[in-house]
C-alpha cells in the first residue's frame, strides 16, 4: 500500500487551514470524515500528527504560494484542542506574520485537557467558532454522539461564554438541517453566552 501524505495544512476559501489531528470526542452524524477523505481534493486523514515546527513549516510553504492570505484556521479532520500546543504555537507565529487566527472547535478543549484552556486563547486565537449544533442537550447528544455524553453540551456552552467574557470574538454555528424553530432557539443560546450565531448551510461534501 502507497505511503499517505501527511497534510498538516490546505488551502480552502482563500484561507490556510491547519490539520493537526485526526482525534475528536464527538462522532457527529454529519460531519465530513463520514463522506469522505478530505477537502478540496487533499485527504487529510493523518498517519502521524504534525509537531509545532511540522505545521509550521507546512503553513509557510502556502503562505510562500499564497501572499494573499489573510487568516490561518484551526480545522481539519478533528479537534484541534487535542494538539493544544502546537495550535497555540503556530498561532503566536502566524501573529507574527501579521495573520488573524481561527479555531474551529467543538467546544469541549477543556475538558480534553482537563483544565480550562479559555485563558490560554486569548492573544493566540482571535475568533473561536463552536459548533453548537442543536438547541437542547438530548438533541445534541443524539447528533453529535459525544464521549461525553449529555454533559458535553452544557460544556459547549460554558466554553463559548468563557471565550467571549475574555473578549475573544466568538461564533457559535448550527446547520441549517435542523429547521427554523431550532435555529431561533440556539441564537437565543448564543446571545446568552456573549456569542453570535453562524448558520451553516449543509454540504455533504466538499
Amino acid at each position: 500500500m502507497k505511503k499517505r501524505d501527511n497534510v498538516y495544512a490546505y488551502m480552502f476559501g482563500g484561507n490556510i487551514y491547519v490539520n493537526l489531528t485526526n482525534r475528536c470526542c464527538n462522532n457527529c452524524t454529519f460531519c465530513l470524515r463520514n463522506t469522505g477523505d478530505g477537502v478540496s481534493g487533499n485527504v487529510l486523514w493523518l498517519e502521524r500528527e504534525p509537531t509545532a515546527s511540522e505545521a509550521k513549516a507546512a503553513v509557510e510553504k502556502l503562505l510562500g504560494e499564497n501572499p494573499s492570505v489573510k487568516e490561518v484556521v484551526f480545522c481539519g479532520y478533528g479537534e484541534p484542542t487535542y494538539k493544544l500546543g502546537e495550535m497555540l504555537e503556530v498561532a503566536k507565529a502566524a501573529h507574527a506574520k501579521g495573520l488573524k487566527t481561527r479555531l474551529n472547535t467543538n467546544g469541549l478543549g477543556s475538558l480534553v485537557n482537563g483544565r480550562d484552556i479559555t485563558p490560554e486563547l486569548r492573544g493566540a486565537i482571535d475568533v473561536v467558532s463552536v459548533s453548537l449544533n442543536e438547541s437542547s442537550a438530548e438533541k445534541y447528544d443524539n447528533v453529535c454522539k459525544s464521549i461525553y455524553g449529555e454533559k458535553a453540551f452544557d460544556e459547549l456552552k460554558d466554553f463559548a461564554a468563557r471565550c467571549a467574557a475574555l473578549g475573544i470574538d466568538t461564533v457559535m454555528s448550527v446547520v441549517d438541517v435542523i429547521g427554523e424553530e431550532a435555529v431561533r432557539e440556539c441564537e437565543a443560546i448564543a446571545n446568552k453566552c456573549g456569542a453570535r450565531l453562524r448558520v451553516r448551510r449543509y454540504e455533504p461534501k466538499w
